[in-house]
Formats: C-alpha cells, sequence, structure tokens
C-alpha cells in the first residue's frame, strides 16, 4: 500500500518541473521565436552580437518567470486548501490546473494565450509544491523519510530530462508542429496527476486533522505494513490536539517557538534559488549556444546535463537517511563553489567584458564538464534537500502555513531570477557566476552553523532537536519537548 501511494505522490510532483518544457527548449526553437518573440529571434540570427547579450528581452523573460509569480500566489491558497480538504485534493486541484494551461500553451495564437496558459501552470505548481512535500512526509517512516521525499527531486529531473528529449526531437520538425507538441504533451503528466489523486489516500495526519480518528489509525496500520502502532498513532493525536488549539497558524508561525522553523522556510528555498542553478538549467540550451554549440547541440547537452543530475539525484536518495542532510549540503555547497569560480574564470578569458570572441571546441567541453560536475553537486544537495528539510521540520500546527511560506520564497526568488538573468548576463558578463558564487560560500556557512541534523528523527518530536542546538535551543520552550530542560541539556551533550 505504503509503495503505491509513493510511486503515485513522484507522478504528481512532475508538475513542478514541467514548466522546463519552456525555457530548456521551446525558447531555442526559431519558429516558436519567430512566430511570438520576433525581435528575439532577429537578434539571436545577428552573428556579430555580444555574446552575453544575444537574448535579452524582458517580454521573452516575463513569459518565463511569469509562471512562477503564479505559483508564489497560489501556494498561498493551497495552504488553507491543503489544511481543511486534506493533501490530495490540492494536488488534485494542480493537476487540474496544470492540464488547463497546457492545453492554452499548445493552441496558443498570440502571446495573451501563452501568458494565460503560463499562469494558469503556475497555480498548478503552486497547489503541488505546497502538498506532496508535506504528503510524502507524513506517509514516510521516520528512518526512510529523507529517500522518499528526495524522490521528489527524482520525479522532477526525470520530467526535465524527458522534456528535454522531446525538444530535442521536435525542435527538428518544420513549422510550428514542434513547438504545439512540446508545450501541448504537458497535458500527459496533468492527467496522471489528476489520476493520481483520485487514486491515493489521504495522510493519517490530515485524516486526523479533519476528525477521521478511525480511518486515520487504520491507514497508519496500512502504510506501516503493521497493527503495532499505537505509539505513534498517539503521537499524532497529541500533535492534532495542539494544532487545535493553534486557530492562526499564519499569526502563531511569528511566535519566538517557532522562530527556527521560520527562519529555515525562508532561507533554504531563498538560497536554494541564489545557487545559480537557474543560469544552468532553465536557460541551459541559451548558456551552451552562447558558448558556440549550435541550436540542436546546445540542446544535447542540456539534455545530457539532464541526464547527469537525476543520476546524482540518486545518490541523495540512497545516501540521506545513512549519512544526513548536514554532510550532503556541506559536500555539495564546497563541489558548487569550486565549480561556478572555474566556469566564471574560464568565460571571462574567452569573452572578456566585451563579450566578443570565439571558444574553441576544447574550452566549450571543459566548460561543459564544470558545468557537470557543479550540476551534480547540486542534485545530491540543494535540490532535493532544499524541499525536504522545510517540509519536515514544522510541528502539525503550523506544517500548511509553513510549506506555503517555503513554496512562496522559492517561487519568489525563482521569478527574480528568470526575471533578472538575461539582464544580469548582460551587464556583469561573466562576473554573474561569481556573484552566485558568493551566496553559494554565505549558505553553506549558514548550513554549518545553523541547521541541526534531522535524519532518523520522527517528525512530530522534530522540537527535540531544535531544543538540543546551541542557537535555536533558546527559543524552545520545555513543554514544546514535554521533557525538563536539565533532561534535553544532558541529551544534548
Amino acid at each position: 500500500m505504503f509503495h503505491r501511494c509513493f510511486w503515485w505522490s513522484h507522478l504528481r510532483i512532475r508538475s513542478r518541473d514541467l514548466r522546463v518544457f519552456f525555457p530548456r527548449g521551446v525558447t531555442q526553437m526559431e519558429p516558436f521565436l519567430e512566430e511570438f518573440f520576433p525581435y528575439v529571434y532577429k537578434k539571436m540570427k545577428n552573428a556579430h552580437e555580444n555574446e552575453y547579450c544575444r537574448f535579452d528581452s524582458q517580454l521573452l523573460t516575463l513569459f518565463t518567470s511569469s509562471l512562477y509569480l503564479a505559483a508564489l500566489v497560489s501556494s498561498l491558497f493551497a495552504s488553507t486548501i491543503t489544511r481543511v480538504f486534506g493533501r490530495k485534493w490540492s494536488m488534485f486541484l494542480g493537476g487540474l490546473t496544470f492540464f488547463i494551461g497546457s492545453a492554452f500553451n499548445g493552441f496558443a495564437q498570440n502571446i495573451a494565450m501563452l501568458l494565460i496558459g503560463r499562469i494558469l501552470l503556475g497555480f498548478g505548481v503552486g497547489f503541488a509544491n505546497q502538498s506532496v512535500p508535506v504528503y510524502l512526509s507524513e506517509m514516510a517512516p521516520p528512518n526512510l523519510r529523507g529517500a522518499f521525499n528526495n524522490g521528489f527531486q527524482v520525479a522532477i529531473i526525470f520530467g526535465i530530462v524527458v522534456a528535454t528529449i522531446i525538444n530535442y526531437f521536435t525542435a527538428q520538425l518544420k513549422g510550428n508542429i514542434g513547438w504545439r507538441i512540446s508545450l501541448g504533451l504537458a497535458c500527459v503528466p496533468a492527467m496522471m496527476i489528476m489520476i493520481g489523486a483520485l487514486i491515493l489516500p489521504d495522510t493519517p495526519n490530515s485524516l486526523i486533522e479533519r476528525g477521521f480518528t478511525e480511518d486515520a489509525k487504520k491507514m497508519l496500520q496500512s502504510i506501516r505494513g503493521t497493527s503495532e502502532v499505537d505509539e505513534e498513532f498517539q503521537d499524532l493525536i497529541d500533535a492534532s490536539e495542539e494544532s487545535k488549539q493553534v486557530k492562526h497558524p499564519w499569526k502563531n508561525i511569528m511566535l519566538p517557538r517557532y522562530r527556527p522553523q521560520l527562519i529555515m522556510t525562508c532561507f533554504i528555498p531563498f538560497f536554494q534559488q541564489l545557487t545559480g542553478i537557474n543560469v544552468i538549467t532553465f536557460y541551459a540550451p541559451v548558456l551552451f549556444q552562447t558558448l558556440g554549440f549550435g541550436s540542436k547541440a546546445s540542446l544535447l547537452s542540456a539534455m545530457v546535463t539532464g541526464i547527469i543530475e537525476l543520476l546524482c539525484t540518486f545518490v541523495s536518495v540512497f545516501t540521506v537517511d545513512r549519512f544526513g542532510r548536514r554532510v550532503l549540503f556541506l559536500q555539495g555547497g564546497i563541489q558548487m563553489l569550486i565549480s561556478q569560480i572555474a566556469i566564471g574564470v574560464m568565460i571571462g578569458v574567452k569573452f572578456g567584458t566585451v563579450g566578443t570572441g570565439n571558444i574553441g571546441k576544447t574550452d566549450a567541453n571543459l566548460i561543459v564538464a564544470l558545468i557537470c560536475i557543479y550540476v551534480a553537486g547540486f542534485a545530491w544537495s540543494w535540490g532535493p534537500l532544499g524541499w525536504l528539510v522545510p517540509s519536515e521540520i514544522s510541528p502539525l500546527e503550523i506544517r500548511s502555513a509553513a510549506q506555503a511560506i517555503n513554496v512562496a520564497v522559492n517561487m519568489f526568488f525563482t521569478f527574480l531570477v528568470a526575471q533578472l538573468f538575461l539582464t544580469m548576463l548582460c551587464h556583469m558578463k561573466f562576473g554573474l557566476f561569481f556573484f552566485f558564487a558568493v551566496f553559494v560560500f554565505i549558505m553553506t556557512i549558514f548550513i554549518y552553523l545553523m541547521l541541526p541534523e534531522t535524519k532518523n528523527v520522527p517528525i512530530e518530536e522534530m522540537n527535540r532537536v531544535w531544543k538540543a542546538h546551541w542557537f535555536w535551543g533558546r527559543f524552545i520552550p520545555d513543554e514544546a519537548v514535554g521533557v525538563s530542560a536539565a533532561e534535553m541539556q544532558q541529551k544534548s551533550v
């Protein structure tokens, strides 16, 4: 039963990054650009254009980034729907809006239809991102929660790879049929999301929260594969009773006792989007084409990096519950920092500040190799853990609100990066890579100092981890962990 639930949940998760049907290929298809963005098309065809500014268009980036702004708004509404009606119906609504949005894009006749479809896709992304990580964290046993939740990122990257492969082949079709197929095929996973949401049961936590206590116990016994669940079930009951005392989760999350969760659900998604991964993945075809690859070669290179990201994400799945979250965060951060600086140096040497010049095959291949090293570091650290950790650290009474904040912050900064990236590349040149490298350095130090290890900790007992932390412990009252301060001090030694 549990494995069936887990498998279907991953089909739903793809809704988050099926947005990649757009920036990773469609915006590089000449018929698409000629139809909707003729200015960008003419600029791209200019062989003597500044290499840093070939694709700088606010209209094009608005098309790309409008999804994230819509996801930000919808995630706030999704918090209430997830809490009141359950996780599964929030996911179903996400799949439905994603389906409608992909249909709008596939049949688009003008910019307005493209933007409307893109915004509807954003609503679907917001609902899925808000509910799916919570669903996985609540359904998974503590000792496997990291691996199962990191499947979130596996499904995302799988969707990226599939989208890139589709874009590679449809880009070779003549006329407007190629990009319409790419955009329209997003309806397929949207249907899978809706079907999966109808089949899957809701989590025991959600059932208890909505008053279905007996159903919740049966569900807990089913997903754990044993009838001996009394202790865990009582923990869920106690957490639910405590959460009922909180009438305004959005107000209560601002209380000092929830300060660790609030800070982490704001800073982790903030840092995740400022790793610079968007430079590599969202506009990989743009970047590779700027580096001297042709249109088809750029898509092929993006496909290769996507496959590497998929394989390396599995590393996180199999190691996160063994070595913990902190080790992967720190190792991945150091790897990204070194490779990002090296990429910036090479591009700076080849194109300088003027943005003109040629890059040889050997150097281009070396840059691609460095990009793959960077992607690998992100794939087993900030990629999956950026969603896992915020979804597992909050108590039930603020969990939906905390996850909504996590998604909203993530989408807001994704929007900013997507909207400003091409302009920043045009003006900051190769310095853009150093700009993101500074944030990678800061976030690595932040994790080292501020994030305690959460592996194998039951989700309803997470306050014990915060209480034992050298800094956060001062914010957690003794009654929040059910033990005396002296006992907690002894446990932390």
